[in-house]
């Protein structure tokens, strides 16, 4: 079995399906893909590894974990946000 080559845009087509139906298994059975294929393309989609940088394991592993923890960070900072101006709103009364 031949092994095949895609796009960029074939799969960033692809992880936009998969996000958008929440279906990664249906978006691969559409596109004749392996679900793990396309569950892996989404994860990278997220949690993106600079290109022409060798990296290790490990170092791949630090990168991903860099990476989610800002998004965690930016995620608890609006959560802040949003409380401190609930709390604003309630002791305004």
């Amino acid at each position: 079995m031949q092994r095949r080559r895609f796009t960029e845009e074939f799969k960033q087509q692809v992880v936009k399906e998969a996000k958008e139906t929440h279906n990664s298994a249906l978006v691969a059975r559409n596109h004749d893909l392996s679900p793990s294929q396309v569950a892996k393309w989404v994860r990278e989609a997220d949690y993106p590894i600079p290109k022409g940088i060798l990296l290790t394991k490990e170092s791949k592993e630090l990168a991903k974990e860099n990476i989610m923890l800002k998004k965690l960070l930016a995620e608890k900072e609006l959560q802040n946000a949003i409380l401190q101006d609930l709390l604003k709103k309630t002791t305004k009364r």
